[in-house]
């Protein structure tokens, strides 16, 4: 079967950045839906038309993934806003209750980057924005979507799930 819209395909791959540093494996072969929220526009249109053992590689530039990086997503917070058991790398979806950054979107995933005994540095970039990335494709299987996948375009909450985030960026497992 050919990879077109809608369809479930069953992918693996290496993630690297520019430079060919590693990023992410999906050694395991993890399912996906073809034509709905699963992917990224750029990987979908690689895809398209190809059967299973497809070996593909796709260049991302950060536009086509994860977005550019926005230094107005970076903010400081008052350290008693958090928890006590704070740890560099944590994420909270928004920001916390009684926060002093007005102008920052709500909708976003904060990463906690930096921690001082009077503030808390929040980031809501993607951990990738602003990296182009190289993504060594294999298809392993491609099948029909059931009209469930197809009514929600989506296969679940697999590792992808979270490429479409709000804002227009997206996010990788």
């Amino acid at each position: 079967m050919q990879i077109s819209a809608p369809c479930v395909v069953s992918l693996t791959w290496k993630l690297t950045d520019a430079q060919n540093r590693p990023i992410d494996e999906l050694g395991e072969p993890v399912e996906f839906f073809y034509g709905g929220h699963d992917l990224l526009a750029k990987v979908e249109e690689a895809l398209a038309g190809h059967a299973a053992g497809a070996e593909l590689q796709i260049h991302l530039e950060p536009e086509q993934a994860f977005g550019d990086y926005r230094a107005e997503l970076v903010c400081f917070e008052d350290r008693k806003l958090f928890p006590e058991q704070l740890e560099a790398g944590m994420a909270f979806e928004g920001l916390p209750a009684g926060h002093a950054s007005a102008d920052m979107p709500a909708d976003v995933i904060y990463i906690v980057t930096e921690i001082y005994p009077s503030h808390v540095v929040l980031d809501g970039n993607h951990p990738l924005a602003g990296l182009a990335l190289r993504l060594d494709l294999q298809v392993r299987d491609v099948r029909e979507a059931s009209a469930e996948e197809t009514e929600s375009g989506t296969v679940g909450a697999g590792p992808l799930t979270v490429l479409a985030s709000p804002g227009g960026g997206a996010t990788l497992h």
